[in-house]
């Protein structure tokens, strides 16, 4: 079974005074792409985290999200009472009119906005949380996993069906391939009919054979059969995945190509532009595909 590399995954853990999210959102891409969002006092944790987000994800561009919340009365920033103080001291210097005490309170406002008014201690990773936010990560990458899942049975479904349409034309070319090997003997025959006295027997014979084999698309037929059924196959083997199948679906390509180039024949060249068509839809759906 296939999966798609488009998924959305979200967990949320409330904790005594801090509220944790992770989410997880990945699109298409022909590698892993992985973007971290995650606040500095856990990026000492950073690399085991993308560990485990590219052990199940495998590929595409991933957004990783990890937001801390605290709402509780605890926090870990403070005042920094001596430098908002030398900030004041130098505002209030900068005019020596006296002041009132309205204009202490607008001097205490432009002092805590200036660099290193307010200062966070430095907080520890505490294990036991740790454990709790990596076990909601691997909570979101199941959900993410059964999104990308659902994702790729939409699209393998789809693959059959546009799959089973070659197949159906296929049908058809070959149903009308005697008609046209027919109509092409018949032009060439009409071609050399008024110089046919002034003709070499044996070398028209072998011109005659040479033309009608460079015609003959029967290889093609047998070969895109067989690619079709191919890509059927790995579609529901274990081991599908979009690279594999981007490979076969080239192959398929090129024998629509080459059967499209030798048809020398309307209708059959007409069937040869839908299967194109729905090979090319396949093709875009492809990129999707983990």
């Amino acid at each position: 079974m296939i999966h798609s590399m488009t998924g959305f995954g979200k967990n949320i853990i409330q904790l005594p005074s801090k509220k944790i999210t992770v989410e997880l959102k990945s699109l298409n891409s022909k590698n892993l792409d992985l973007n971290a969002r995650i606040p500095s006092a856990y990026r000492a944790k950073e690399i085991e985290l993308r560990n485990v987000i590219a052990n199940s994800l495998e590929r595409g561009k991933i957004d990783f999200s990890l937001f801390v919340e605290v709402t509780g009365e605890v926090s870990n920033t403070q005042v920094n009472v001596n430098v908002v103080k030398q900030y004041m001291e130098q505002l209030r210097a900068v005019n020596s009119s006296k002041f009132t005490e309205n204009d202490d309170v607008e001097l205490l406002k432009m002092a805590v906005r200036m660099p290193d008014a307010l200062k966070a201690e430095r907080e520890e990773i505490d294990e036991e949380e740790y454990k709790i936010i990596k076990n909601a990560v691997i909570e979101a990458l199941k959900d993410i996993n059964v999104f990308r899942a659902q994702e790729g049975a939409v699209l393998e479904r789809d693959f059959v069906s546009r799959i089973e349409s070659i197949l159906s034309l296929l049908k058809q070319v070959e149903v009308i391939d005697a008609e046209r090997l027919a109509a092409v003997r018949e032009r060439l025959d009409r071609a050399v009919a008024d110089i046919k006295e002034n003709v070499d027997e044996n070398r028209f014979e072998q011109e005659l054979i040479y033309y009608l084999e460079k015609f003959d698309i029967t290889e093609e037929k047998v070969r895109l059969a067989n690619h079709l059924d191919y890509f059927l196959k790995t579609l529901n083997s274990d081991g599908s995945n979009g690279k594999k199948l981007g490979f076969i679906s080239q192959e398929i390509g090129r024998e629509i190509n080459t059967i499209g180039s030798k048809a020398n024949y309307a209708p059959m060249q007409q069937l040869v532009v839908q299967m194109k068509d729905e090979l090319e839809k396949i093709k875009e759906q492809m990129l999707n595909v983990l």
